[in-house]
């Protein structure tokens, strides 16, 4: 919060000193005499100017103020937070344009002249920016037909991640390993939203072909409930033995199946495969590794 405080302060006075300079060295090289004396139309004063940097300060005070109290609500997840990210962007845009407007209309130019011709404005728009339109477009149809929010783990053409901004223009996805993806929002296909139903996580592991698999199978049942207890945490529905996957050069492959959220889906393979190993060890039961027999003659 700090941080976006100073930012702020130095924003207002950096633009303040930058806004005076210009018009002071416009107005010391008669710059505007060429542009039918606009500077007589503009009437350059110190109180104009101070005008000026109060309206840029109070445009920046309040769009941070709103700002912060949208942060307070930032780590929430699904609606509240998608659209407290969709607001968040949406007032950057409006406090750019308000402090643009208000200042045009202190230095004394006609502000509804310059709506009249938004008409031209559009038209030029449409050709030139066609792909911001259809992001800006996108962005509202993400907003209210509610396929996704802020939190939710998707996949969009191969890359897998968490939702973390959901702006008017892009989105933002983080992946497990900390990486940031920004989409533009025209460009969202083929979207897949992995939190709205459960995950399983899969553990394969061997044993030797000299297990007797039918009392491992047994013993599995009270070491799946063992496991399960003790990570009710990650583990939120069945874990159970789904069978044997295949018969390995090495040994036979048995499939350990545990139901978890999404963003839990490697976490809980990892807990599987660790659990598994320990209990297997406690047990005496072979994990089999490749092994060559070699014969001589």
């Amino acid at each position: 919060m700090k941080k976006q405080i100073y930012k702020s302060i130095f924003l207002i006075v950096f633009s303040g000193i930058l806004l005076m300079t210009i018009m002071l060295i416009a107005k010391e090289t008669d710059l505007f005499d060429d542009l039918e004396d606009m500077e007589a139309g503009l009437k350059i004063s110190g109180g104009m100017m101070l005008n000026v940097v109060l309206a840029l300060a109070l445009v920046v005070l309040i769009s941070n103020v709103l700002l912060i109290v949208l942060n307070l609500f930032r780590n929430r997840r699904g609606r509240i937070g998608t659209l407290v990210t969709v607001i968040s962007s949406l007032i950057k845009y409006i406090s750019a344009l308000v402090a643009f407007c208000w200042i045009l209309s202190i230095i004394g130019v006609n502000v509804s002249t310059i709506f009249a011709s938004v008409g031209i404005f559009a038209l030029i728009l449409g050709f030139g920016a066609e792909s911001l339109v259809a992001d800006l477009v996108t962005g509202v149809f993400i907003l209210f037909e509610n396929q996704y929010n802020v939190g939710d783990i998707v996949e969009i053409d191969g890359f897998r991640g968490k939702v973390k901004e959901i702006g008017i223009r892009t989105l933002s996805l983080e992946d497990t390993g900390g990486n940031i993806k920004i989409i533009n929002n025209s460009e969202l296909k083929n979207i897949v939203n992995r939190s709205n139903q459960r995950s399983v996580a899969v553990c394969d592991v061997s044993v030797s072909y000299n297990t007797d698999i039918e009392e491992l199978e047994e013993k599995l049942v009270n070491m799946l409930q063992k496991i399960k207890a003790k990570h009710t945490d990650i583990f939120i529905g069945r874990v159970e033995f789904a069978g044997v996957e295949a018969l390995a050069d090495s040994g036979v492959v048995l499939r350990i199946i545990a139901d978890v959220s999404e963003e839990n889906i490697f976490k809980g393979r990892r807990l599987l495969n660790k659990e598994i190993k320990i209990m297997f060890d406690k047990d005496g039961i072979i994990i089999p590794y490749p092994q060559v027999d070699v014969h001589s003659k």
